[in-house]
């Protein structure tokens, strides 16, 4: 039943009730030591990404006089085979990442949601339909399919950004069905179906708030995913084009100089990385873990 629907001291004591679980959630969240340390760790990072131009070199300027230089009092991360400051190029690279992985996310979660709530509301023809698709999609790695789509559209940022929301919206579907089909039974979607109310009023109103837990889980997850995949893609030279700092394009770029004794110019752009992804891994699984306990 809809909340309107109900008389004003019931619609009271719901929305009371309401705060009470999110506060109780807040309480449990903020109490976690891997929320607090996965926040910190994303924190610096968004900050990096904001303000880190105004605090190291310029990542683009080549100092040929001083290649391969180890990490030092002018060069903290040290530099890399052309000259750049490799502390420069790994807080700046973070901005594209920061920017490409929340909105392929946010886009795969979107469609992912439309696609799951329709798959798990209407059942039968639309749910085979719509599932073959999910399947097809799920059959080829999500790597593989990624390089397919860039391959075919061309290597740029809205490239990148459409192609993984696109990949991952199987992902977040399959996930949304399951929790519509628990919800599409209850009596509050009966009574919302005697009121005659339209089948999307029934999934966007009624049945989405109650399946925003486990769509909130799979976001989080699926941004660090996201981060993985851009780092991955950009390795394998079909992500975001130099000379821009980029974090999997330098790894690539430089893996050769660690025989040659040059560590620093991969290992802290790969440090970055690691703890990026679990950072933002620490974050999903304390809130997965919060809204179980509430």
């Amino acid at each position: 039943m809809s909340i309107e629907a109900l008389p004003v001291e019931s619609r009271a004591a719901l929305s009371a009730g309401a705060g009470d679980l999110r506060r109780q959630f807040l309480r449990d969240l903020v109490h976690q030591k891997a929320f607090m340390i996965g926040a910190t760790v994303l924190g610096f990072w968004v900050l990096a990404a904001i303000f880190g131009t105004l605090v190291v070199q310029d990542p683009l300027a080549q100092n040929l006089s001083a290649i391969n230089q180890a990490p030092s009092a002018s060069h903290l991360f040290g530099t890399d085979q052309l000259g750049r400051d490799v502390l420069a190029r790994v807080i700046v690279g973070s901005r594209s990442i920061l920017v490409t992985a929340p909105l392929a996310t946010l886009i795969g979660t979107v469609l992912g949601t439309v696609v799951g709530l329709s798959m798990g509301y209407f059942r039968g023809i639309v749910d085979d339909i719509l599932g073959r698709f999910v399947e097809a999609f799920l059959a080829l790695p999500l790597v593989v399919t990624g390089i397919i789509g860039i391959v075919a559209l061309g290597a740029s940022d809205t490239t990148l950004i459409i192609v993984i929301g696109i990949v991952f919206t199987p992902l977040i579907a399959r996930t949304v069905r399951a929790a519509v089909l628990v919800e599409r039974d209850l009596d509050y979607v009966a009574a919302a179906r005697l009121r005659g109310e339209r089948s999307l009023y029934i999934m966007f109103v009624e049945i989405l708030p109650n399946v925003l837990a486990p769509i909130t889980v799979e976001f989080t997850v699926r941004l660090g995913y996201a981060v993985f995949t851009i780092v991955t893609l950009s390795f394998l030279g079909f992500g975001l084009q130099p000379p821009t700092p980029n974090w999997g394009y330098d790894i690539s770029a430089n893996v050769g100089a660690v025989t040659a004794g040059y560590w620093w110019e991969v290992l802290f752009a790969a440090v970055a990385v690691a703890t990026l992804v679990i950072g933002v891994n620490m974050l999903a699984s304390s809130i997965e873990s919060a809204l179980d306990a509430s």
